[in-house]
């Protein structure tokens, strides 16, 4: 037999129990054929040859944001001021930059208020600033915005009457006038002047951002929002994907979440749609699972609640500090469970944003009743983030069989925040980790770019000693998982909780060639974070390599 490609390496870790570890892999037309033995005999086209490295799964990122974090890497990145007054003078700078340029936004990205003493930018301040310029700076969290009293004019929202949206709010101070903060579904207001963006755009975008998925050894991503809502940037968004896909601009698989905003009304055949008709989804029945393992469309993603940074998740208990807040959810319950419903029974999984207790209470309850009356739709329904999650809430999840994607990317940067923001008695319920797998729920690893780096080993390691910016283990030892554990989140773990665990996550034979090449073990190393990326494979073709590393094929 004639590979393809032959790769070798000091240890391949495969994360498959039935071979765990190799040292040589051949593959064929985008998959792999055999490992060691297997091969015997076996010539090459190609032969890679990584010496001593070590070689992983591809990394799968279960929840992420793309277009929206590959559109805001032309934007002001406001992450390193230290200091509002070092923010306004960003925003001055970029002011004498636009210069000359009447009309176009002043863009910010990655605002995070705990940089300036957990202050906010005075509107007052931002308009002397930006003067009738409209302005649009993004809270690293993506649940709020903060903007001008000029940008606030073109929304409509200083005119008498105006009324903010359901589940969200244009904030204003005592007497009534607005701070420049928006929240949550508020922000559409702002959007929609916006929106749509091109497919040019988000091609490039595309680009811009799946080049650097691979140089993080990301193979598989799942994009956690598109065609609607406020997370959505083209009713025509899966189109950019295909144009992306076929111009050699998309360097990782994507997995597509419509959000239910994108959603119309069905009907069909009396006996359809678990015997009504009627219920929700895209033209002509189009279902999750459609498409191929390049691009398909995965779970309906649904905003449940807010964020816990802007303590708009819902909480059954109030936030430290925060007297009367227990954040809220994002609509009424009941239009929650109609409408999500409605999508389940014309064969739509879903994916349930709820990172508060409230509104996990709520998913559960959505989630499990489906399930019970309709039986499973083709992927797993799963609960996004599972933020502040009591003991019982992971006995429930276990139980139903539902997947979470809590985020440990979010521990180093934001940890101490959450923890402050919950208290002592609530700190073990965040974003939990070792609690879920011996509950035995499937909990798969997401970054949610770009609320936090997509650095898949800083994740690993964030997984394995939970330590905060100050030091603080969040949650406390007994949450932390081992090297082993922390490698199975972002590879078995998020293809199983994706539905796609029958093509990648793991390396064996008839699965796709997708991996990675890391400078060390994960299983060995003393510092996970520090390992480097070597080379990223997608179908056995490089999507990244730091080095040449081929070798003249042998006969």
């Amino acid at each position: 037999m004639r590979l393809d490609l032959l790769v070798r390496a000091g240890s391949i870790l495969t994360m498959d129990e039935a071979r765990p570890s190799a040292r040589e892999m051949g593959i064929i037309s985008g998959r792999i054929v055999g490992f060691d033995e297997e091969l015997s005999g076996c010539t090459a086209d190609r032969i890679e040859d990584f010496g001593d490295a070590t070689i992983t799964p591809g990394f799968i990122d279960a929840h992420c944001h793309t277009t929206w974090w590959g559109l805001g890497l032309d934007a002001l990145d406001l992450s390193e001021a230290r200091g509002l007054e070092e923010l306004y003078a960003l925003l001055e700078d970029e002011m004498d930059r636009l210069a000359g340029k009447p009309g176009v936004w002043l863009n910010g990205t990655g605002f995070n208020h705990k940089n300036h003493g957990g202050a906010f930018p005075d509107i007052l301040r931002l308009d002397a600033i930006t003067g009738d310029r409209p302005l649009y700076l993004r809270h690293i969290s993506g649940h709020a915005s903060i903007t001008n009293t000029a940008t606030l004019a073109l929304a409509g929202a200083l005119e008498p009457g105006f009324a903010d949206p359901v589940g969200g709010a244009v904030v204003r101070d005592a007497q009534g006038s607005p701070t420049g903060l928006v929240e949550e579904a508020a922000q559409g207001i702002i959007q929609k002047m916006l929106l749509p963006y091109s497919v040019e755009q988000i091609v490039g975008a595309l680009d811009a951002a799946t080049s650097r998925y691979a140089a993080e050894g990301i193979t598989s991503f799942t994009e956690a929002g598109i065609g609607g809502g406020w997370i959505g940037h083209s009713p025509v968004e899966v189109t950019a994907y295909q144009k992306a896909l076929a111009a050699g601009k998309l360097h990782a698989r994507a997995q597509l979440m419509p959000t239910l905003d994108a959603l119309r009304e069905q009907e069909s055949h009396p006996t359809d749609a678990h015997g009504s008709g009627t219920g929700l989804g895209l033209d002509l029945g189009v279902t999750a699972g459609f498409g191929n393992e390049h691009l398909s469309l995965g779970p309906v993603k649904v905003f449940m609640d807010g964020s816990l940074l802007g303590a708009t998740a819902a909480v059954t208990e109030d936030y430290c500090g925060h007297l009367h807040n227990s954040g809220y959810l994002l609509d009424d319950p009941r239009a929650y469970r109609d409408r999500i419903s409605a999508a389940y029974r014309s064969g739509w999984p879903v994916a349930l944003h709820a990172i508060g207790d409230a509104a996990i209470d709520l998913a559960i309850e959505i989630i499990s009743g489906l399930q019970e009356k309709h039986g499973p739709n083709a992927l797993p329904n799963r609960i996004e983030h599972f933020g502040i999650a009591r003991p019982d809430q992971v006995a429930a999840v276990a139980r139903h069989g539902i997947a979470v994607t809590p985020q440990a990317s979010f521990i180093g940067p934001l940890g101490d925040q959450f923890a402050t923001l919950v208290g002592p008695g609530r700190e073990g319920w965040l974003y939990r980790g070792q609690s879920l797998l011996e509950a035995g729920v499937l909990a798969a690893g997401s970054s949610d770019l770009p609320v936090a780096d997509n650095n898949v080993r800083r994740a690993m390691a964030s997984a394995v000693d939970r330590r905060t910016e100050t030091g603080k283990v969040l949650g406390g030892a007994a949450e932390c998982l081992s090297p082993g554990e922390a490698l199975r989140l972002y590879t078995v773990n998020a293809a199983k909780a994706t539905g796609l665990f029958a093509d990648r996550g793991s390396l064996a034979r008839g699965k796709l060639a997708d991996f990675v090449v890391l400078s060390e073990s994960p299983l060995q190393t003393q510092d996970i974070a520090a390992l480097e990326i070597l080379g990223t494979f997608v179908g056995g073709k490089s999507s990244y390599a730091r080095s040449a590393a081929a070798v003249p094929a042998t006969a």
